[in-house]
């Protein structure tokens, strides 16, 4: 992978810039980094936009593929039902040592969400968690969508970012497995965050939120 890389402040994590990069090639970095990390391996924190592609977590039904469409659908090792990514959403991977951070995936989820909570409320927007949804929501609609997977103690997948996309995908799944789910955006949010931009943002609030 090529990327633009910075280590984080307080020496915690790695934080790569990798720009737009295919789904399943990720994904499989993703496992192997996991898969190779020992206890002295520092986490990674990947910031990035994926080509269109469904993503369908390994418990996902596929009755919750509504539509046909042209995007592929990829099965998963995340949580979670389906979900779509695509260019102007912003997708953080989160690979942390939770062993090292001293707290459980219920409180790395908590802390993820609060994150893109701050991110919005810096620019006048009320977000909320909604109970028995992970994710991040503004007025019932979704605007960042969760899933982790965890391997002894380290997690890998994390989260996507609605900030200037074509929703249009969304209409063809149950986004998440809520039948009827609404999602929205920054930009209709009236919300004017330039990709580069938003990935700053989200960089420090997940650092700030998941180190402090």
């Amino acid at each position: 992978m090529t990327d633009r890389e910075q280590q984080a402040a307080d020496g915690e994590a790695i934080v790569r810039h990798l720009g737009r990069l295919a789904y399943a090639p990720t994904w499989r970095a993703m496992q192997a980094f996991t898969a190779a990390r020992t206890a002295d391996t520092p986490d990674e924190l990947w910031l990035l936009e994926h080509p269109p592609v469904y993503t369908q977590g390994q418990a996902g039904k596929p009755e919750h593929l509504i539509a046909a469409t042209g995007i592929p659908v990829v099965p998963i090792d995340r949580g979670g039902q389906i979900t779509y990514h695509g260019p102007g959403q912003l997708v953080a991977y989160v690979l942390v040592d939770l062993r090292r951070r001293g707290y459980g995936i219920r409180a790395l989820v908590a802390r993820m969400e609060q994150a893109v909570i701050d991110v919005l409320a810096a620019h006048g927007v009320v977000a909320d968690r909604l109970a028995g949804a992970p994710g991040v929501y503004v007025a019932g609609a979704k605007i960042a969508a969760l899933g982790l997977r965890v391997k002894h103690g380290c997690t890998y997948h994390g989260l996507a970012f609605n900030v200037d996309m074509d929703l249009a995908p969304f209409a063809a799944i149950n986004p998440c497995g809520y039948p009827g789910m609404r999602v929205t955006q920054c930009r209709d949010l009236g919300v004017d965050l330039p990709m580069a931009a938003a990935e700053r943002a989200l960089t420090d609030a997940l650092l700030h939120s998941i180190y402090s």
